[in-house]
C-alpha cells in the first residue's frame, strides 16, 4: 500500500507511539508540539522502546528494538505544518482536558485539517471534534497496547495489545491497513460508540479510587470492601450503556466482555478473578489518574470517564451515585479543595461515604 503524510498532535505516550510507528513503517510524520518541545525533539528525536514486541528483535538482540525513527519532523504550530505537504490523516491521542484548548487551536484551520484519527480516552471527545471539524473530518479509535511515557517523545511499549478503528469512514479501512503495517494490530469495529464505551469500561477499575486513596490497584481489588465499591461503580456504567442501547465488546487482545460477567459473579468467585484481570494486569504501576493527581498539574480526566458516566446516566434516568462521588472527590483534592492526605490509605473512611448513598442500579444490584 501507498504511504502516508500523517499529522501527529503532540509527542505524549500514545501520540509518540502511534506517530512512531507509522513512521517506522515509512510513513512521513509530522508532529505538533510546544515550541520548546518542538525544539527539543528537532535535536534529539524520537525515541520508541518496543523490546517487548519480539517481532521487532533484530536475531536474538532485545537491543536492537529501540528506534529512532528518520521520517518524523516536528513544528510549534499547526498553520507551520499545515503549509507543508497535504496531510492524509492526523492522530489525536491528548489528553481529554487537552482537547478544548486543542481544538481552539484547530478551528482556524479547520477547512485544511485531514480526517482526524482520535484515540484519547473518554467518550465526548469525538463529538467535539466533530461539533468543530464535521462529521466527516473524525475517525473515532482507540488503543488498548500500555505505552509508558520516560519523558516528552520518550517512550516505553508497556504491553502490546492493539487499536480499534470505527469501520463508518471512507478512509477506516486504509487507516487500519497503516497500522497495521507498522506493526499496531488495528482491528475495525461497526459501532464506534461501543467501541470507545467498552475502552472506557477497562479505565474505570481501580483507577479514581486508587487516586482518591493514594493504593495500587492490586491493592484496592484485594480490599473486600473496596472490591465491592469497585463493582458497584461498574455496574452502574454497565446500566447506563444498556439505558443507551450500546452493547460490551471485546477490544484488541482485551476481554472486555469477561469484565462486563465479573459484576454478575459471586464475590467470592468474582474477586480473584478481578483482582487478577485489573490488580495483576497493572501490577505496582499507578493507573493515570493517580499521576494526573500527584503531578500537581491541576487536571485531572476523571470528569471524562466517571463523570461521563454521570452524564450520561442522568440524560437515561439512570442512578450513579458512586461514580458521582468518585468524580466530585478526585475532582475536589485535584483543585486542592482537599488536602491528598484526606483519604491517603485510609479506605474505610472513603467506604464509609459510600455507605450512605443508595448505590443501587435498575438491575437491583
Amino acid at each position: 500500500m501507498e504511504n502516508m503524510n500523517v499529522l501527529t498532535f503532540g509527542a505524549g505516550a500514545l501520540g509518540t507511539y502511534i506517530g512512531g510507528s507509522l513512521a517506522l513503517a515509512g510513513n512521513r510524520v509530522v508532529f505538533v508540539e510546544q515550541l520548546n518541545a518542538a525544539q527539543e525533539l528537532t535535536q534529539r528525536g524520537l525515541v520508541l522502546d518496543l523490546t517487548i514486541d519480539r517481532r521487532r528483535w533484530t536475531g536474538d538482540d532485545p537491543s536492537s528494538a529501540v528506534y529512532r525513527p528518520s521520517s518524523v519532523e516536528f513544528v510549534s504550530s499547526l498553520d507551520e505544518a499545515l503549509n507543508r505537504d497535504p496531510f492524509d490523516v492526523a492522530i489525536f491521542a491528548l489528553k481529554s482536558f487537552d482537547t478544548a484548548a486543542a481544538l481552539d487551536g484547530m478551528r482556524p484551520h479547520a477547512d485544511r485539517l485531514p480526517p482526524i484519527l482520535c484515540l484519547s480516552n473518554g467518550v465526548d471527545n469525538e463529538p467535539a471534534l466533530a461539533a468543530v471539524l464535521g462529521e466527516d473530518k473524525v475517525i473515532a479509535g482507540t488503543v488498548t497496547s500500555s505505552v509508558g511515557r520516560r519523558g516528552v517523545g520518550d517512550i516505553v511499549l508497556e504491553r502490546l495489545r492493539g487499536v480499534g478503528v470505527a469501520d463508518r469512514h471512507p478512509l477506516s479501512l486504509f487507516v487500519a491497513e497503516a497500522l497495521n503495517v507498522a506493526g499496531l494490530n488495528a482491528h475495525l469495529f461497526l459501532r464506534a460508540a461501543d467501541m470507545k464505551w467498552s475502552k472506557m469500561l477497562t479505565n474505570l477499575p481501580a483507577n479514581a479510587t486508587a487516586a482518591i486513596l493514594n493504593m495500587t490497584a492490586a491493592e484496592v481489588f484485594a480490599h473486600p470492601g473496596l472490591f465491592r465499591l469497585e463493582m458497584r461503580m461498574l455496574r452502574e456504567a454497565l446500566a447506563v450503556m444498556r439505558a443507551n442501547r450500546l452493547h460490551v465488546v471485546d477490544l484488541p487482545r482485551v476481554p472486555v466482555r469477561a469484565l462486563g460477567l465479573g459484576t454478575r459473579l459471586p464475590e467470592f468467585v468474582a474477586r480473584p478473578l478481578m483482582l487478577k484481570a485489573v490488580g495483576g494486569g497493572r501490577g505496582g504501576k499507578m493507573p493515570s489518574f493517580h499521576i494526573d493527581l500527584y503531578s500537581g498539574r491541576g487536571r485531572s480526566e476523571v470528569d471524562w470517564l466517571n463523570g461521563a458516566v454521570v452524564r450520561y446516566g442522568e440524560k437515561a434516568s439512570v442512578p450513579t451515585p458512586v461514580n458521582k462521588l468518585l468524580t466530585e472527590t478526585l475532582l475536589a483534592l485535584t483543585k486542592g479543595e482537599l488536602p491528598l492526605e484526606t483519604y491517603s490509605h485510609q479506605p474505610e473512611k472513603f467506604i464509609s461515604l459510600i455507605s450512605t448513598l443508595r448505590v443501587g442500579t435498575p438491575d437491583g444490584r
